[in-house]
C-alpha cells in the first residue's frame, strides 16, 4: 500500500433509478480524506479546518460512531470483532461540516493493518431522521485496489426504498481517484445505481478556500437536495415505505459481515 496521505476529492455523487420509474440525479461535491489517528493535527496544520472546533471546514466526534472519540469508536468496535491488526492506520472519507452544518449520507472508514494491507471497511449511513447504521466488512487477502462485496440492508433511509433490499458495493481505494458504487437491488432484480467519483487534490487551507467557492454551502445543498428530490420522487408516484423509529441504542449497532466469497479484482 502506498502512504496515504489526507486530501480532497473532488467529484461527482449521481443517482439512478429504473424501478419502479426511472429518476436521475447528479450533484457536484467534494470529500475530505482524513487519518483518523492524527485528527487533534488539524487544530495545528490548518486555519480553516479544525476537530471540535468551529471553523469554516470542522470535523466533530459526535457526528459519527456513538458520540465519543472517533478513533476510540472505530478501534473498539474492529476489536471487539477480533480485528485488533486492522487499527494500525484508519482514514475517514467524509464531508466536513461547513459553518458548522453537516449532513453525512455516507462516511467510509478505511482501515488498515500493520503490513499495508485493508483489514476492514466501515460503512456510515445517516439518514433524515437523525439515525445512524454502521455495517463492517472484512477483507482478507487484499490483491490490487478495486473491491467488491455485498450485504443485506439492515436499515431504513429513504422513503421511496423498501428495507428488505442487497446491497453490492464496488470500491477503488483512495489514490488519484476515489471511487465509491452501490448498487441496490430487490427480489426483483437491480433498481438503484449510486455512485460517487472524486479525483485528489492536496488538503491545503488554499485548496479549502477554493472548495468553499466552488462549492459554496455545500453542506446545506445536500439535505436541501435530499428534500428536493423526495418531492419529484412522490410526483412521480413512487410508493413510500413507512419509517419506523428505531431505539437509540440500536441505531449504533455494528453490523459484522464477513463474506468467504467477497470478490476481488485488480485495477
Amino acid at each position: 500500500m502506498k502512504a496515504m496521505k489526507p486530501a480532497i476529492y473532488s467529484g461527482k455523487v449521481t443517482h439512478s433509478r429504473i424501478r419502479p420509474r426511472t429518476h436521475f440525479l447528479s450533484y457536484n461535491v467534494f470529500s475530505l480524506l482524513l487519518d483518523v489517528n492524527n485528527l487533534h493535527s488539524l487544530n495545528v496544520n490548518y486555519k480553516l479546518l479544525s476537530y471540535n472546533r468551529f471553523n469554516l471546514f470542522s470535523i466533530f466526534d459526535k457526528d459519527h460512531g456513538n458520540q465519543k472519540n472517533i478513533k476510540e469508536w472505530v478501534v473498539s468496535e474492529l476489536r471487539n470483532i477480533g480485528e485488533d491488526d486492522s487499527t494500525h492506520q484508519i482514514f475517514m472519507l467524509c464531508y466536513p461540516r461547513i459553518l458548522g452544518y453537516v449532513f453525512n449520507p455516507l462516511t467510509v472508514f478505511y482501515c488498515y493493518r500493520k503490513s499495508g494491507s485493508l483489514g476492514a471497511l466501515i460503512y456510515e449511513v445517516h439518514n433524515t431522521w437523525g439515525e445512524r447504521h454502521s455495517y463492517i466488512m472484512i477483507v482478507e487477502n487484499q490483491n490490487g485496489n478495486i473491491i467488491s462485496h455485498s450485504c443485506k440492508k439492515k436499515f431504513y433511509v429513504s422513503p421511496f426504498v423498501q428495507e428488505s433490499c442487497l446491497y453490492k458495493f464496488k470500491i477503488r481505494l483512495p489514490d488519484d481517484k476515489v471511487i465509491i458504487i452501490i448498487d441496490e437491488s430487490d427480489e426483483n432484480g437491480p433498481f438503484l445505481n449510486a455512485t460517487f467519483e472524486g479525483s485528489r487534490t492536496q488538503l491545503s487551507d488554499k485548496h479549502l478556500v477554493k472548495m468553499f467557492f466552488l462549492y459554496p454551502l455545500m453542506t446545506i445543498k445536500i439535505i436541501v437536495g435530499i428534500h428536493y428530490e423526495a418531492v419529484k420522487l412522490f410526483a412521480k408516484r413512487f410508493p413510500i415505505y413507512k419509517h419506523i423509529p428505531k431505539l437509540e441504542e440500536n441505531t449504533r449497532t455494528i453490523k459484522v459481515i464477513k463474506d468467504p466469497k467477497i470478490n476481488r479484482e485488480r485495477n
